[in-house]
């Protein structure tokens, strides 16, 4: 005689090793990190276009503060804060007067605010108002009213008549400024850029 017998199936359950936690976790990680640079990517074109904004406002200012001085040579050229830096002056002006211990201290002069002429408002976005200093370099021969002034080894190079009283070369010649303008006082601006330009304007 046979017996049935309920039977039942019980399948085994597998066993987890855990490797779907670990890849998960690595995945986590990989998408922070990829987060992370593009916040930091993102921030640092932020600042660069800030730095490149404030430059360039720096960089008009001191645009402006030439026109200004270059006006005042025009009309002024023997203002007393203009330096006297010629060869008969016996003063040593260096390439960048706002450095040097000897300049005078009326020689720095702050560009007036204002919208006449020779003023200029720098707008609340800028640092400050723009500086100039405006140098007297002395009386040299002029390319352009003596073409002759460009070739070599002749008279007007070794100064023969200009200060001497050669007409000739007087006549030829024209008195020469440097002007040096910045945007602003580095001692009030804080951080923000600087912009130093120079400029030879002949009168």
């Amino acid at each position: 005689m046979f017996t049935l017998k309920n039977t039942r199936y019980h399948p085994q359950a597998s066993k987890q090793g855990g490797v779907a936690l670990v890849v998960a976790l690595v995945l986590l990680v990989l998408v922070t990190l990829v987060g992370l640079a593009a916040i930091r990517g993102t921030t640092m074109q932020q600042q660069m276009t800030s730095n490149f904004y404030d430059r360039e406002t720096a960089f008009q200012s001191s645009e402006a503060a030439l026109r200004v001085a270059a006006s005042i040579v025009s009309t002024t050229p023997n203002a007393t804060f203009i330096r006297n830096c010629s060869p008969t002056s016996g003063n040593a002006c260096l390439g960048n007067p706002y450095i040097d211990p000897s300049l005078p201290a009326n020689a720095i002069q702050n560009v007036v605010s204002g919208s006449g002429v020779g003023q200029f408002s720098a707008g609340a976005v800028a640092a400050s108002q723009p500086q100039y200093i405006i140098e007297n370099m002395g009386v040299f021969a002029d390319p352009t009213l003596n073409p002759n002034a460009l070739l070599t080894s002749n008279s007007l190079q070794y100064d023969e008549g200009v200060g001497s009283g050669g007409s000739a070369a007087a006549s030829a010649s024209s008195t020469y400024f440097r002007i040096t303008a910045r945007s602003g006082d580095p001692a009030t601006i804080g951080d923000r850029s600087i912009v130093t330009l120079q400029a030879m304007v002949k009168q």
